[in-house]
């Protein structure tokens, strides 16, 4: 029971809550490896439904290139080109860990700021070599 006469921190949060804490790099990748794995899914979902259109109904197909080339399919292709590239470097740092390699604390932040790295750079060459302008 809290007593009246005492008066309450009100500065202070009583558990660090997420606008508070920061996560660390390691953490926001662990996330984003997750969810990398859910969009790839449904990556591959429109994948097969674009398969699927071109056995049964060319026209169809057309639409869905026609829509993927518009402003909104090019960010879908974008996000899962990232998320592709993303899953690919942190599961093979993670492939390392599973080694019972690099779990010092260097190496754990070095691991996680070269898969960004490799992120971008394998996204940018990806999206040069299909001709495609990022910018």
């Amino acid at each position: 029971m809290s007593n009246p006469s005492k008066p309450v921190n009100t500065k202070h949060p009583l558990s660090p809550h997420l606008q508070v804490y920061r996560l660390p790099l390691t953490a926001v990748l662990s996330i984003l490896h997750r969810l990398t794995g859910v969009f790839l899914a449904m990556g591959v979902v429109l994948l097969v439904a674009a398969c699927v259109t071109l056995a049964v109904d060319p026209d169809a197909y057309t639409a869905i290139v026609v829509w993927f080339g518009g402003w909104f399919g090019q960010i879908i292709l974008l996000a899962l080109t990232v998320s592709l590239y993303l899953h690919l470097c942190n599961g093979i740092r993670h492939l390392f860990w599973d080694a019972g390699r690099c779990f010092e604390l260097r190496y754990v932040d070095a691991g996680a700021i070269l898969s960004i790295v490799l992120t971008i750079a394998l996204t940018v060459l990806t999206w040069s070599l299909a001709g495609i302008n990022l910018w």
